[in-house]
């Protein structure tokens, strides 16, 4: 059975399953997922914990030890399996499969796994786990859920912020619910319970964003080009290398590309689109088709050139200067045409 991060602890109240797989890469609900089920076990009379860490060396055996092991004490355990981008292999499928078909009335089987891609998901080992206990898949947030997420916290501590607060704190603390969790707490502690307005949060928060090229990608082709020029500068900040920013950018220009030609020979929009994955992504690349036209695109592709030759020292400009000057061109806010 399959849950969503926020329908856990309902579950939870209702029953407790034996067998729990949580899987993504946001750190936050990860642990906060972790963490209700060990709550909730250890209500159930689930006392004794033991943990072991899954490399390529991990002896798939001890889980077939466990479950034929009997406590000293007659006490019901927590079996963790920290997998991380660990998978079981042969060795662990069948081990997880043994598991499943005969669990143990005194263990409950808590594995923590990071994101699994569409493949792995059809993996046996996952849809064994799936049809035999409780799969929890977590995905980071937008910045749209990632203000809804902040002002439920809030409010579940006595804080109340308008929404241009919500709205600046989302924005510093983007892609990272731990840092937002931190900095709520730390309005908390310094403020008190009660109203919060947008100078005491920008005198207490600090800019706790974490970007990746592909959330600068979208932004830009989404046209929001000042958010997309703020992503690029913490991804700078971070020590990110500009080679892999442009990848990231050169790569899904010339998609657009083949897109723009596809449509220019009468292919319908809507099977156009219909290659763009995930599927949630295709509204904003019908934006950047609609503001550039084929050519257009062509010359967005010979400025990835003239940043590509930034970056090997061939010329005159400063490589994220030239990276910010291509956001603003792919985000509609730019002039395409190439510089002399």
């Amino acid at each position: 059975m399959q849950l969503k991060f926020e329908q856990l602890a309902g579950q939870l109240q209702k029953s407790l399953a034996k067998i729990y797989l949580l899987t993504g890469d946001e750190p936050w609900q990860m642990l906060e997922a972790a963490d209700t089920v060990r709550a909730a076990a250890k209500q159930a009379g689930f006392t004794e914990r033991e943990t072991y860490f899954v490399d390529k060396s991990f002896d798939w055996q001890q889980l077939v030890m466990q479950q034929n092991h009997l406590s000293l004490f007659g006490s019901r355990r927590i079996l963790e399996l920290r997998m991380g981008s660990a998978r079981p292999g042969k060795a662990g499928s069948e081990a997880l499969r043994a598991f499943c078909a005969a669990p143990p009335e005194d263990v409950l089987l808590l594995i923590q796994a990071s994101r699994l891609e569409a493949r792995e998901r059809q993996a046996a080992w996952v849809k064994t786990l799936d049809q035999s206990g409780v799969m929890v898949p977590m995905w980071p947030l937008d910045l749209r859920q990632t203000q809804q997420f902040i002002a439920e916290r809030m409010r579940s501590l006595g804080l109340q912020a308008d929404t241009e607060s919500v709205s600046l704190l989302a924005e510093k603390v983007e892609g990272n619910l731990l840092a937002a969790v931190q900095e709520i707490e730390k309005l908390r502690l310094c403020f008190g319970a009660g109203a919060i307005d947008s100078q005491q949060l920008m005198a207490a928060v600090g800019d706790s964003a974490r970007f990746n090229v592909f959330d600068l990608v979208d932004a830009a082709l989404a046209g929001e080009c000042g958010r997309s020029l703020r992503i690029l500068e913490g991804l700078r900040q971070e020590g990110a290398e500009p080679v892999l920013v442009l990848w990231g950018l050169s790569r899904e220009i010339r998609q657009l590309l083949a897109l723009a030609e596809q449509a220019a020979a009468g292919t319908p929009a809507q099977q156009v689109l219909s290659t763009v994955r995930p599927a949630k992504r295709q509204g904003i690349v019908r934006q950047a088709l609609r503001r550039h036209p084929r050519r257009q695109i062509g010359t967005l592709l010979r400025r990835c050139a003239q940043v590509d030759r930034a970056i090997k020292g061939q010329a005159m400009r400063q490589p994220w200067e030239a990276l910010a000057d291509l956001c603003q061109c792919l985000a509609g806010s730019g002039r395409p045409e190439l510089s002399v």
